[in-house]
């Protein structure tokens, strides 16, 4: 489990600190987008994590828009491999090839915000590949309701349910980034908002 701020933001502990910090009001045991721990431009990769598939999306190096990369198959545990299970070998590849700066795992919850065995998996996948990836960061990211919202974008978009196998997690990766993105984007514009009140002021 990555309850602490250290062990999901590798020199985050400023952030628990932080009174105001976002990752105060994220559900417990997820993280949140925030200047201390902001690793800058470059590519972000979120994964939505399944007990058969993950879907896999990035972003532009500006972090702005998320896109579907591919649907990965989940490995099936085998105690004599030696090394990191082929899924995990197969994200890892994506990070080095995407040259991310961010990775972020979808975090199912049930609709009471509750710990689920769905987000049990994602933990401890989040967990495995942590170890290979690092050190680029790995964050946990609230994902309830996604696969449900990517499933209703796809029939609204044509896609047959029969279609939708092939690419609905993707599209939930996509959201989980998405919904990312575009709150860093908002807790970055409120830091810049700020600072120039902050220098006035000191001077």
């Amino acid at each position: 489990m990555m309850d602490s701020p250290s062990d999901s933001e590798g020199g985050g502990g400023r952030e628990a600190a932080d009174p105001d910090s976002p990752r105060r009001s994220a559900p417990h045991g997820a993280d949140r987008p925030h200047p201390d721990t902001d690793p800058g431009r470059g590519r972000r990769i979120a994964i939505d994590v399944g007990s058969v598939r993950i879907g896999v999306a990035s972003s532009d190096p500006d972090g702005v828009l998320a896109t579907p990369v591919e649907t990965v198959p989940r490995a099936k545990p085998n105690k004599r491999s030696v090394g990191p299970a082929a899924d995990i070998a197969r994200i890892a590849e994506i990070v080095r090839e995407y040259e991310a700066v961010e990775v972020i795992v979808g975090l199912p919850r049930t609709l009471r915000g509750e710990k689920g065995s769905a987000a049990t998996i994602a933990s401890a996948f989040a967990d495995e590949l942590r170890m290979v990836v690092s050190p680029v960061p790995i964050r946990l990211s609230d994902e309830r309701l996604t696969t449900v919202s990517a499933a209703r974008a796809l029939r609204d978009s044509g896609v047959r349910a029969r279609g939708q196998r092939q690419v609905i997690d993707q599209a939930a990766a996509v959201s989980i980034l998405q919904g990312w993105l575009d709150e860093r984007s908002a807790v970055l514009r409120s830091v810049e908002a700020v600072r120039p009140a902050s220098s006035e002021g000191e001077a």
